[in-house]
């Protein structure tokens, strides 16, 4: 499906919080990344799964309102023809990065580029503020995510192997990181 009708990119407002949730379906677990460093530098390779199984993250149950008119965070939604389709949640870090909690599309969406122009919002947000770049967190199997992070214009910058050790599926948590020229 792509995105017949007008795209519109909302700030969350308390209107809207109860669609925030709407956003978060289930994606294909389809392959992982498994990063390598090598003289300071990382690279990776690609390792598909023989299944592919769904998955999706737990909703989340925050305090919506420090969200909302706040110079240090922000939520701000896709909608086509007053249906929510996607979100990304940012938040000013200490380093001057704009940390990227949360970036979802609804599956009928993906591919369509409601990802990318949610992104695009988050870097105006956060060019408003002088941060330096962009920065957020993937697990090593979340291999479409990865792929579109790096479609992006994303860098992996380190990894994490204890960070999920109560999940057996995630060896690692990858940090992805986009600067600002």
């Amino acid at each position: 499906m792509g995105c017949e009708g007008k795209l519109s990119i909302s700030p969350l407002t308390n209107d809207l919080i109860e669609d925030i949730n709407k956003t978060n379906d289930y994606f294909k677990v389809f392959g992982k990344l498994v990063p390598s460093l090598q003289s300071g530098r990382w690279s990776y390779e690609e390792v598909l799964f023989e299944e592919i199984r769904e998955t999706r993250f737990p909703d989340d149950n925050l305090d919506w309102s420090q969200y909302i008119n706040r110079e240090d965070k922000a939520l701000f939604l896709a909608y086509v023809n007053n249906t929510c389709i996607g979100q990304i949640r940012v938040m000013k870090e200490w380093n001057r990065f704009c940390y990227i909690e949360n970036i979802a599309t609804k599956k009928d969406y993906r591919g369509s580029g409601v990802g990318k122009l949610l992104l695009n919002k988050a870097e105006e947000w956060a060019k408003q503020r002088e941060l330096i770049g962009m920065s957020l967190e993937a697990q090593d199997d979340n291999l479409g995510a990865c792929r579109f992070y790096v479609k992006q214009g994303f860098i992996l910058g380190g990894v994490d192997t204890l960070k999920q050790s109560y999940n057996p599926d995630i060896e690692t948590t990858l940090y992805w990181y986009k600067l600002f020229k």
